[in-house]
């Protein structure tokens, strides 16, 4: 094993180099290569959090609700869904958490498909899905299809057919496997699923912000993600809905709150859900939560999805040929095929635990998945190609080390 072999493979040129700088640096920090899992913050974060609460907060206090936050969630949430979703105004909603929106979607798909008792997903998703499907249909006496894909790859148009019947509710699948970063091929799933009457929620929680998604003309019924990866809203920052317009009268949202309601502050004594996305709310929204979002879908805006995904690639591409070089015994648990992979790859390798905790001690931040794999997260507009260089030249060396 050569460590040093990565230097042999050239770096691509960055057209998006510029924006390193806007993010904040990280304290004695090689190669940050988990921004898959939490993204950097922006510098101007740092100045929009305090500037809010002198001004808007400290300043403007309770009038700060009917001067613009009350309706700040579904603003925001219409500019996720420009820049990053395909969606047009008016279906998306930044709410809750991942967890909680996954748990609301789902409920609703099963009051909405009546007589049906089955639901569709992957036996290796992200643990969070598998947990919610199993409960709901332990609530509910439903059959869970499980789809069994290659470690290295994902859910497949085929797959979802032999599962897919006039029995399924909903498919919950993620666009961008956590582990594999496999990219479905999102518009045919969605495809196959409807063909049954089905309706296709997306966990979109790697995808969005790191692949172009065109989720109103791939017809998607619901889709859901979070933002603390690429859209580098900061630590358990809020998430967001998507429910295209077609299905947002009959969305019974299985958790009614006050600002779910038609008239919020009306006070009545009986629920009568919100017009559109917005009863899809539960509680008082995060407005404080979403600043560093917001922060983030201006860069994102300016930056352009299709020139973020086109560096994506390269750097995607970049660490495997590095991987390639310097780490020949680990096995790629990522397709080698850019149509298909999203912005983070896994590597297998019987010494990656002992090896990620030792690079951590060292400045070089990629991310251990049990039971044996290394996953290198690339958030494109604040990685830097030598950044994965020294951080691939430093994997190398550890797992040649360790025992």
């Amino acid at each position: 094993m050569n460590a040093h072999a990565a230097s042999s493979v050239p770096a691509p040129t960055d057209p998006l180099e510029h924006h390193l700088e806007e993010f904040v640096p990280g304290d004695d920090l090689v190669a940050y290569l988990d921004g898959n899992s939490l993204g950097r913050p922006l510098r101007v974060t740092t100045e929009s959090v305090p500037r809010f609460v002198r001004e808007s907060w400290g300043g403007r206090l309770i009038r700060g609700w009917d001067e613009g936050w009350l309706t700040h969630a579904e603003e925001l949430g219409d500019r996720i869904g420009a820049a990053c979703l395909g969606a047009a105004p008016g279906q998306t909603i930044v709410a809750d958490s991942t967890s909680v929106l996954i748990f609301k979607l789902l409920r609703a798909a099963i009051d909405a498909r009546p007589g049906r008792d089955e639901l569709i997903i992957m036996r290796d998703e992200f643990p969070t899905d598998r947990f919610i499907v199993e409960r709901l249909a332990e609530e509910h006496g439903l059959t869970i299809r499980w789809i069994d894909a290659p470690p290295d790859a994902g859910v497949t148009p085929a797959l979802v057919a032999e599962h897919a019947s006039a029995k399924t509710i909903a498919a919950l699948i993620s666009g961008v496997a956590y582990r594999s970063g496999w990219w479905a091929d999102m518009a045919a799933v969605t495809e196959v699923v409807q063909a049954h009457g089905a309706l296709m929620i997306w966990d979109c929680s790697h995808a969005v912000g790191s692949v172009p998604l065109e989720l109103d003309a791939w017809g998607v019924d619901m889709a859901v993600g979070c933002s603390y990866k690429y859209l580098n809203g900061g630590p358990g920052a809020p998430a967001w809905g998507y429910v295209a317009a077609r299905h947002q009268d009959q969305l019974r949202n299985p958790i009614p709150g006050w600002l779910g309601a038609r008239e919020p502050f009306a006070m009545t004594t009986e629920f009568s859900p919100a017009p559109g996305i917005r009863r899809l709310v539960s509680g008082t929204p995060p407005i404080f939560a979403m600043l560093p979002l917001a922060d983030m879908v201006s860069l994102i805006e300016r930056a352009g999805l299709a020139a973020i995904r086109a560096k994506s690639v390269a750097l995607t591409s970049y660490a495997i040929a590095l991987i390639d070089n310097s780490v020949p015994d680990a096995r790629l648990a990522t397709p080698r095929d850019p149509e298909r992979r999203g912005g983070h790859i896994t590597i297998d390798h019987p010494h990656a635990r002992r090896a990620v905790e030792q690079l951590w001690g060292e400045g070089v931040i990629p991310d251990f998945r049990h039971p044996s794999g290394v996953r290198i997260g690339l958030s494109p507009l604040s990685t830097s190609f030598t950044e994965v260089e020294h951080g691939v030249r430093a994997l190398a060396k550890a797992l040649g080390t360790v025992s």
